[in-house]
């Protein structure tokens, strides 16, 4: 491997690009797929409930309402959750627009509380400081897997009367406390996308114990509309009657999708095995690196690692960030960046948010990158990884 720099004209540390994440799909998978092709289903049916009853069983909570993707998933716990015009919802800046913007799709105001610069996860002490008589809801985030302060933002709700959604997109299977999260918030969001622990192409689910939630999510992901006897104004018509009762959503998902979700399920726990045994061997080889800080993690929380950040101590490099990341990629190591904080958008910009509010998220976007994580790697992999990090900030050290 030559010490030159791949930016600067040197071999890189791999002939073949790594990404940060990568879906698995086996032959098992493809049968399932194929064979729902071949059915009387293609959209919303039998393998839609199926689905919602497998998971709701792995993460031990009464009911789950499967939708379209993550973000629709947010937005009907916003819509069952009575989300309305100026009501306030705090959530954290470290995280996709996704989590912020479910709020705004009801008319409501996202409220920033800044980070705990430990573990990156919203600051329960944050919240509170941020709650006012307009506050309706709380929308932390299991930021990489790491679950939060479950028991701590619970309590402030239910002090305050408040709603908890647990944006879990990047944590299915994570443990909080020796229990799967997915039961213990008023509702909990998954995300089925690709890059994520278990996949149905685009997909997301809401988990909930609550059976009204469980009844206003599967009515807006269907228009609003309803066939059940008991919420038909006209009870004479016949059995084709139907009627809209809210204004909801066509946030469906196909059989065709829930039929690979049902079958990737299968496979999580040998997935979220492999995350964690990659997730430690990065800390092992990176805590030996100066000028690297590897994730911290809670105690209470068993994290089923869906990334992997580590944070650059910028100030014992000659170069910044921008450079560090640039030169990984040359070395054909898919890094990225997760997350730019919210407000920092030019679309919450115009909305009046200003750079400045959550010092600690910003401090944080500046020093951040995220490494390749996903079951497919192999050792060789892993080492790849190092090696282009050693090679690079050796490069760049003072």
């Amino acid at each position: 491997m030559s010490d030159i720099l791949a930016i600067n004209g040197g071999r890189p540390v791999r002939d073949k690009y790594l990404p940060y994440g990568q879906h698995w799909i086996d032959e098992e998978d493809i049968e399932a797929v194929a064979d729902v092709l071949k059915s009387d289903y293609l959209t919303t049916g039998p393998k839609a409930r199926e689905l919602e009853e497998k998971i709701a069983e792995y993460v031990g909570a009464k009911y789950a309402v499967v939708v379209a993707s993550g973000t629709a998933a947010l937005h009907a716990a916003c819509f069952a959750a009575g989300i309305k015009e100026g009501d306030e919802v705090i959530t954290t800046p470290i995280t996709f627009a996704a989590s912020a913007n479910c709020v705004l799709y009801q008319g409501g105001i996202p409220v920033f509380a800044d980070i705990d610069p430990k573990t990156y996860n919203i600051d329960t002490n944050q919240i509170e400081k941020k709650i006012t008589k307009k506050t309706k809801a709380i929308i932390p985030v299991d930021f990489t897997g790491q679950a939060v302060d479950l028991d701590g933002i619970l309590q402030i709700a239910e002090y305050y009367n408040l709603i908890v959604i647990e944006d879990a997109a990047h944590a299915i299977g994570t443990e909080y406390k020796g229990k799967k999260i997915g039961a213990i918030s008023h509702m909990t969001e998954f995300s089925l996308h690709p890059v994520k622990h278990i996949t149905t192409g685009e997909g997301g689910i809401i988990t909930t114990n609550n059976g009204e939630y469980q009844k206003k999510l599967s009515l807006f992901r269907t228009h609003g509309i309803t066939r059940d006897k008991e919420l038909l104004t006209n009870k004479k018509e016949g059995s084709w009657y139907y009627e809209q009762i809210e204004l909801g959503y066509n946030y469906r998902i196909t059989d065709i999708q829930c039929a690979l979700g049902i079958s990737q399920l299968k496979k999580i726990d040998s997935f979220i095995k492999k995350r964690r045994e990659i997730a430690e061997t990065y800390n092992r080889y990176l805590s030996q690196i100066d000028g690297i800080i590897i994730p911290y993690q809670e105690p209470y929380s068993n994290s089923s690692w869906h990334l992997y950040i580590i944070q650059i101590e910028l100030e014992k490099f000659k170069a910044g960030r921008k450079e560090i990341f640039e030169a990984l990629k040359a070395e054909n190591i898919g890094v990225n960046v997760h997350y730019i904080p919210v407000y920092y958008h030019p679309y919450y910009q115009k909305l009046g948010y200003k750079k400045g509010l959550c010092p600690n998220a910003e401090k944080l976007y500046e020093r951040i990158i995220t490494l390749p994580l996903f079951p497919k790697m192999n050792n060789k992999d892993i080492e790849d990884v190092v090696k282009a990090i050693e090679k690079v900030l050796g490069y760049y050290r003072k």
